[in-house]
């Protein structure tokens, strides 16, 4: 195994995390997630923890990205991962790969036993999930291995374990930018350009401090609006919060690779049916859309998950490429305020709701004192479908999706088919 050059904080963690709990805290691209992954490598070969590993994260999906990758990177063919059946192979070890993403996946580990768990990012498990891995570390000398950028100080793990660490044998390392000497000055100039407000405090100085107050604080109509779409779009995402008593909000976000800024919002659909004073049908809303996205190339149209009914009709009506919108809310935040605070994502003058809305969006502090982030349920549609655009269109930049959407469409059509 190559490893290169490691910090002072990373060989300490890799050293030290001998204890039944470690956990790797602190700022991104800090060395932590790395340090953890390699103490989790070293004891796959430690004779002296019996049975299975496991690997657990928010998806499948982010562990194949964020470490089944690293780990091939690091000893090549000696890490063999069977998607199918969910297992990775390293040293003669068999590693379980486990998706938690709600309350119910702490199904999957019921009845299991293992050696060795390394968590991706604990702050995003279920709380439900975490407890019941703990009971299934049941063989001698079982260790559990978590990363986590620092999330509410109300946090279920921050309360329960990082807090209590001394008490339950806990060891702790936090992990703040500076101690990864591989990056430059300049990438971290830029990285603290990328992250405002709540976090900037987490991200990047590793602060556990509490949301509250207006979501994106930093934006302005005279940076963040433009008059007008700098050039026609490569191609577009259209992002829906659908309503039927509520509002119904469609976003249309362009894209262009050889402008600045390369994405932008084109225009907005808002119906209001309170306003209005009168609902909709799925087939009005329907026809609606079609009327909306006439003449633009749409890659994608991005839809509620829930929005079941207006799916159906939606492909009734000849619609093809439509997806279930990622709806991780705190993600899609997080893009967004990404996309904005690096100007790579304006918003035309012609959308009011959507400025209006973006101006308006807070954070639900009564739930954060209970350790629960989620924004307040209050003129939220058209920021909905923003975010829901801002997801997908990164997602394509990024190149890293088109089979999971590819896997949508199918998925969708098919289910679409067995409904008639």
């Amino acid at each position: 195994m190559k490893l290169g050059n490691l910090s002072e904080k990373q060989r300490i963690a890799l050293r030290d995390s001998t204890a039944r709990l470690n956990f790797w805290i602190g700022a991104v691209r800090s060395g932590k997630s790395f340090s953890a992954l390699l103490r989790f490598m070293q004891l796959c070969t430690d004779k002296t923890i019996d049975g299975d590993f496991v690997i657990v994260g928010k998806s499948e999906g982010a562990i194949k990205r964020n470490i089944v990758s690293e780990m091939h990177n690091l000893v090549g063919d000696d890490c063999r991962y069977s998607p199918g059946n969910r297992e990775i192979q390293l040293y003669n070890r068999k590693i379980h790969v486990v998706g938690a993403n709600d309350l119910r996946s702490e199904g999957k580990i019921r009845g299991s036993s293992f050696g060795c768990a390394l968590i991706d990012e604990v702050t995003i498990i279920p709380e439900n999930f975490f407890t019941m891995l703990l009971s299934r570390l049941s063989k001698n000398n079982a260790k559990l291995l978590g990363t986590t950028n620092p999330d509410s100080p109300f946090n279920w793990f921050k309360t329960k374990y990082l807090d209590r660490a001394d008490e339950l044998g806990a060891k702790v390392f936090n992990f703040y930018l500076d101690d990864n000497p591989s990056l430059s000055i300049e990438y971290k100039d830029s990285l603290k350009k990328e992250f405002t407000g709540l976090y900037y405090d987490r991200f990047i100085l590793g602060k556990w401090v509490l949301s509250s107050g207006s979501i994106y604080d930093f934006f302005d109509e005279k940076i963040h609006v433009i008059q007008e779409s700098p050039a026609q779009g490569n191609y577009y995402v259209c992002g829906i919060d659908y309503g039927v008593t509520n509002a119904c909000a469609f976003v249309l976000m362009g894209y262009n690779n050889l402008t600045f800024p390369n994405c932008w919002v084109e225009k907005e659909y808002y119906y209001d049916s309170k306003v209005a004073l009168k609902q909709k049908t799925d087939a009005e809303y329907a026809r609606d859309l079609a009327e909306f996205l006439n003449g633009y190339y749409v890659r994608a149209i991005s839809v509620d998950p829930s929005a079941t009914s207006f799916k159906l009709e939606l492909m009734r009506s000849g619609m093809s490429n439509i997806i279930n919108a990622d709806n991780d809310v705190l993600l899609g935040i997080r893009t967004a305020s990404t996309m904005l605070q690096q100007g790579t994502v304006k918003i035309c003058d012609c959308c009011p709701n959507l400025i209006k809305e973006i101006q308006s969006y807070v954070w639900d502090e009564a739930a954060a004192l209970k350790g629960i982030e989620r924004p307040k349920k209050f003129f939220d549609h058209a920021v909905d479908g923003f975010r829901y655009a801002c997801l997908s269109i990164s997602k394509f930049i990024a190149g890293n999706n088109n089979t999971e959407y590819e896997s949508s469409f199918s998925s969708m059509n098919s289910q679409f088919i067995n409904r008639i």
